[in-house]
């Protein structure tokens, strides 16, 4: 492997300066290997100006713009550490961050200039004078542009970043309630980049993102590219509508599929396209089949999570494991077993927690001790997912044992968005679950009891979320209760929840719809 992230990028843009590295097409951007380079060394020497260096905390808080990657890639040069930031965050949310990641500087969208306001406003360690605004005006905050301090590009002196440091502290939402910052490594978004780069033994020279890039995927995708010398092309943000669009007007040769983008009219042009290989992820079994003859392409399922990249995948060449519902084989550095409450290694087919070890992997959760201790067995992390193996050696996803909601692609905590209903004065108790949904997957539905005396009016409690969580946060179902059941511990018995409300919304209020239903 190359000694850091930043000496792939050098790597790459000696061997092929004029080849594109990346077009941000919905904002007509483009660069060229060595113009990613020499900007993002510009970059370097001009955040290392106002005083970044090894191990400041630098926060992103962009959309889709080459500017993310840009700040990323220089970060990587100084050996800072990044903590990216959803622009769908409130005030709240922002602070809780800033805060526990301890990030003294920022680097924002200008359309973010008020929620970081708000988090500034309760507390001190992140200074105005420390904010860099991207785009439009920047008012009283410091441009973006100032960064970029031109002049000749110098090649590295120092070694630089090793393996084994920090680069990302990336915050993932947690059973326990608010997020937790996984600590990632040079040698974690390295490996990543690795094995999708390399593990079918094919070439893809144009590649699709279309997430956003504060999640994981266009980092990996990004490192995928450089290793490929390949172009990666950036969506503004994820559309089934527009999805393979995209795919045949840039020729995209790898993309991450979308489930929804089965549910858009099917058209004579599906099929027509130049990809090689669609990665899916957790697609009904009964679909498979279909989206390879729709679009004409080979489509296979894998598995990962933030803390550990790639756990599974499922060989091209499994032809005969096609709608089988497996997540595929364990992922080159990564070892699987499956274990029961007590820690025991299970036998084929029998069900029981997922753990995963191997290089690469986080080196735990920041400032959450006792998080790490529940999290790791030893080497092994503990994933919280259910699975089973079959004789051949294939890995099935079975169930999650984490009290998480995973809505449109977004992880939900439950216990994030039950603090923040007990908050009201007018609700008492909350509980929140998943429901199924065809379209998200899953939704979420809340189960208030009133205070007593109190009413609970649904539009103001949605509207009362909406001051605290991110909109992929607010539940779309209400219902009102006396009382929640309970466990004989006292608990909430989630479970019975889940049951009553697995197939029927009768007597819940749906959002999407203003109405009792």
């Amino acid at each position: 492997m190359p000694a850091n992230v930043w000496q792939l990028l050098e790597d790459a843009a000696r061997e092929v300066p004029d080849q594109l590295l990346w077009d941000f097409f919905h904002a007509e951007s483009r660069a060229t290997y060595s113009e990613v380079r020499d900007t993002a060394a510009a970059l370097a020497r001009g955040l290392s100006q106002r005083g970044v260096q090894r191990e400041t905390v630098v926060a992103i808080m962009l959309p889709n713009v080459p500017e993310y990657p840009l700040s990323w890639l220089a970060a990587a040069r100084l050996g800072a550490v990044v903590v990216p930031l959803n622009p769908q965050y409130t005030a709240r949310e922002v602070q809780f961050v800033l805060a526990d990641a301890g990030a003294t500087f920022a680097i924002v969208d200008h359309a973010s200039e008020a929620v970081l306001e708000g988090a500034l406003a309760q507390q001190s360690q992140l200074t105005r004078d420390r904010v860099f605004v991207v785009g439009a005006e920047a008012g009283d905050w410091a441009p973006f542009s100032t960064l970029l301090e031109r002049g000749p590009v110098e090649p590295t002196t120092d070694a630089g970043p090793v393996l084994d440091d920090l680069l990302n502290i990336q915050y993932t939402s947690g059973t326990t309630g608010m997020p937790k910052g996984c600590l990632l490594t040079h040698r974690h978004w390295l490996t990543c980049g690795k094995v999708n780069a390399r593990r079918d033994g094919l070439v893809y020279r144009r590649i699709l993102a279309s997430t956003p890039f504060f999640y994981m995927d266009p980092h990996w995708l990004l490192l995928m590219t450089l290793i490929q010398r390949a172009t990666l092309f950036v969506a503004a943000r994820q559309s089934a509508s527009h999805f393979m669009e995209w795919v045949r007007q840039h020729r995209i040769e790898f993309c991450l599929f979308p489930e929804l983008v089965l549910k858009q009219l099917p058209s004579a042009e599906d099929g027509n396209n130049a990809l090689i290989r669609m990665n899916i992820y957790g697609v009904k079994p009964d679909r498979h089949a279909e989206i390879e003859r729709r679009f004409n392409v080979i489509a296979r399922e894998a598995y990962g999570m933030t803390e550990m990249g790639s756990v599974m995948f499922m060989p091209m060449e499994a032809i005969d494991m096609v709608g089988s519902g497996s997540c595929g084989i364990p992922s080159p550095f990564r070892e699987c077993r499956i274990v029961d409450s007590d820690g025991t290694v299970l036998d084929n087919g029998e069900v029981g927690e997922l753990q995963v070890r191997g290089p690469g992997g986080m080196l735990g959760y920041h400032r959450k001790p006792e998080a790490n201790t529940a999290t790791f067995d030893g080497e092994w992390f503990r994933t919280g997912d259910l699975f089973r193996k079959d004789g051949r050696g294939y890995y099935y996803l079975v169930g999650r044992l984490k009290d998480m909601i995973r809505r449109s692609g977004e992880n939900v905590s439950a216990q994030e968005v039950e603090r923040v209903l007990r908050g009201m004065p007018e609700v008492l108790e909350a509980a929140v679950i998943g429901v199924p949904d065809e379209t998200r997957g899953e939704e979420i539905l809340a189960i208030v009891v009133p205070a007593e005396g109190a009413a609970v009016d649904p539009d103001h409690l949605f509207s009362y979320c909406a001051q605290s969580l991110a909109r992929f946060k607010i539940p779309r179902f209400l219902c009102v209760e006396t009382t929640l059941p309970r466990t004989p511990s006292g608990k909430i018995a989630k479970g019975q929840l889940r049951d009553r409300w697995r197939g029927s919304r009768v007597g819940c209020y749906d959002r999407a719809v203003r109405t009792w239903l």
